[in-house]
């Protein structure tokens, strides 16, 4: 178990303490390492190594959830608090309705409060279980936490194609101007 960060640590040193951490336990969950350091799960999965975990552009997250339906058959994780529910389905039956954005399919329903997503990756990490790496898209609320994750795998390798695939997406919505790069790739 690592201390928590105290709220009074200069923003530099907070970042190389996420960074530490990241480096000598790349295999825990981000969530556990959030909880740990009592930092935003979003702060720990910005300090991954280059490329590991790419910002996305989260002003295009609608057409990044449809772009999710090309996958096929994903994995996606919802955690809050209290439960952490699993589902494996596919992306489809977009609506819109108010604050939600729906996806409806006979394996999945859910009903996204896109007001509140703040932050997406196309994060690449060892995985728990297995060390095995897992791709994934992962969507953060304005306040750091977890809003859902997308596994293209989980447990097992990714095909090649579905590697392609998940390549394509993330130069798709790469964030840029980031550290002095470009504007948005579209």
């Amino acid at each position: 178990m690592m201390d928590p960060i105290p709220p009074s640590t200069s923003s530099d040193d907070r970042a190389a303490r996420i960074r530490a951490a990241v480096q000598d336990h790349p295999q825990r969950m981000t969530l556990q390492l959030a909880r740990e350091l009592g930092v935003p799960e979003a702060e720990v999965v910005r300090a991954f190594p280059d490329n590991r975990a790419v910002e996305l552009d989260g002003t295009r997250w609608e057409e990044l959830i449809r772009g999710l339906e090309s996958l096929g058959q994903v994995h996606v994780i919802v955690s809050n608090g209290g439960a952490t529910l699993e589902a494996v389905g596919q992306f489809g039956g977009f609506s819109t309705t108010a604050e939600f954005f729906n996806v409806q399919t006979p394996t999945l329903d859910m009903h996204l409060r896109w007001p509140e997503l703040g932050a997406v990756f196309a994060v690449e990490k060892p995985g728990h279980l297995n060390g095995v790496n897992t791709l994934s898209f992962q969507f953060f609320d304005k306040g750091g936490s977890a809003a859902f994750k997308v596994f293209l795998n989980f447990g097992g390798r990714v095909t090649p194609e579905r590697a392609t695939a998940f390549a394509d997406l993330r130069e798709r919505f790469r964030k840029c101007g980031i550290e002095g790069k470009e504007t948005v790739r579209g």
